[in-house]
């Protein structure tokens, strides 16, 4: 399952971790809203929160939850995105000049990633690490992917170099890209502001190891492209 997002900024926004007294003040709502997911049923239980649930202020000040898909988030939109359906994280924002990352259309699985930085990414396999100016509390169950940008790949041969790029629940740092450039003549020049990655959050699955002598069903064989190109 991918998970559609909507922030809720807390924390220190000087070191980047996520407050934990601010996170359970707003627990309620983000029981809620987990609730209204898994049944379908986020947006209309969402208004009910708005109107009845709404968390205590206090020194964590009100909530602030951000839609993801709102092009343009800002400090204003707290009252108006409360109802704003989708799985709510937790984001310190350590740049707030630039925009929280958000879903360029309904029904993306994606959310483009900003460089807070102008910074060179050299020919021929130049790598560089471009800080994004947020961190996030990734609920238990979940897991966030960074992906590569389709446009920037075609056109300019950038890519995430380890894409992709794995954020488990229990990292608190900034998240920050490794940007690669394949292009063998061609620097690529990333402004500050600049859409250089996609952020996906999705669900994943904890195992355990059942050590057996023996895989039941039909063994194929193969792989790696043993069965051709056509």
């Amino acid at each position: 399952m991918i998970g559609k997002i909507a922030w809720v900024t807390a924390g220190d926004r000087s070191t980047g971790h996520v407050d934990t007294q601010c996170v359970r003040q707003r627990g309620l709502l983000a029981q809620l809203t987990r609730q209204a997911v898994d049944a379908g049923r986020a947006r209309r239980l969402g208004h009910r929160a708005e109107a009845s649930q709404r968390p205590p202020g206090g020194r964590c000040g009100s909530i602030d939850v951000v839609s993801s898909s709102d092009p343009r988030p800002d400090d204003s939109v707290s009252e108006r995105h409360l109802a704003a359906p989708g799985l709510a994280i937790d984001v310190v924002r350590l740049d707030r000049a630039l925009d929280l990352p958000a879903y360029a259309h309904p029904g993306d699985a994606g959310m483009d990633l900003r460089s807070t930085i102008d910074v060179v990414v050299s020919h021929g396999g130049g790598r560089q690490l471009v800080p994004t100016g947020i961190a996030i509390a990734i609920p238990v169950g979940f897991a966030g992917f960074v992906l590569p940008r389709s446009g920037n790949a075609l056109r300019r041969g950038l890519t995430v170099a380890n894409a992709p790029g794995l954020i488990d629940a229990a990292y608190r740092g900034e998240i920050q890209v490794i940007l690669l450039n394949t292009d063998p003549r061609h620097d690529v020049h990333i402004e500050r502001g600049e859409r250089i990655a996609q952020l996906v959050i999705q669900r994943v699955e904890s195992i355990t190891w059942n050590v057996v002598e023996r895989l039941d069903g039909d063994n194929r064989g193969g792989g790696f492209g043993h069965t051709g190109q056509h």
